[in-house]
């Protein structure tokens, strides 16, 4: 039965040995709005990249989002745009706005087994969104975009190689993410799955969509406090 709580069931998670997070807007809360300073340079790359207004930019952006995984996948597809140059100035943002996090941190070091990073970010936005919270020494090692081969998450075959990369079974792993449909994968894979929401109103610049899922079968937990779903894992 699918549990829709922010409880974990007893021993729910007794067999887990690998844990496996989302980056923005899971390790740290939406309402932080630190990805919207992404979200603006993305739509600025965008009107750049194809002599548009910004207000056409911020609509294709949207649109190659939700149909491709990332804007930078349907930049690719529809236009052979170079993803270097995108990645470096997309993830140019100012990371000061992120506190240390030490609940956080003892949350996620108390529980037994690995931890990695599955971003559809760069290395280097993860690094830095990591050291801000004060939780990189936690983590054993990030999978990103760049080592997926620029297919995104929920492609199926990025979670393939994330799982052979780090040698992970499935069976005895979690995954916490922010959006319910990069859940699916990991649910068919047999992960344990953990859709991470945001607290009262949706922030700006995010997309309805974005924030269904809820009743998703392949969702077997909801919190929107993952520090203290983590603590009641432990406990």
């Amino acid at each position: 039965m699918t549990l829709k709580t922010n409880a974990p069931a007893p021993r729910a998670f007794a067999h887990v040995e690998t844990w496996v997070f989302d980056l923005d807007n899971t390790l740290y809360p939406r309402e932080i709005n630190l990805w919207q300073q992404v979200d603006v340079r993305i739509r600025d790359y965008v009107a750049q990249f194809l002599d548009v207004s910004t207000d056409d930019a911020y609509r294709i952006q949207k649109d190659y989002y939700l149909r491709y995984g990332t804007t930078m996948r349907g930049m690719m597809e529809e236009h052979a745009m170079d993803h270097r140059a995108y990645l470096d100035f997309v993830h140019m943002i100012d990371h000061s706005m992120l506190e240390p996090n030490p609940a956080l941190g003892h949350a996620i070091s108390a529980l037994p087994g690995r931890k990695l990073i599955l971003t559809n970010g760069t290395v280097a936005h993860a690094e830095a969104v990591l050291k801000r919270l004060d939780i990189d020494t936690h983590f054993e090692g990030i999978f990103d975009i760049v080592a997926g081969e620029l297919e995104p998450k929920p492609a199926p075959q990025t979670y393939d190689k994330f799982l052979s990369r780090h040698d992970v079974d499935p069976k005895r792993a979690a995954m916490f993410e922010d959006l319910a449909r990069n859940l699916e994968v990991p649910h068919q894979r047999g992960m344990k799955t953990v859709f991470v929401v945001p607290k009262g109103s949706d922030p700006a610049g995010r997309q309805a969509w974005e924030f269904e899922g809820r009743d998703a079968p392949h969702v077997e937990y909801v919190t929107d406090d993952l520090t203290g779903f983590l603590n009641r894992i432990v406990a």
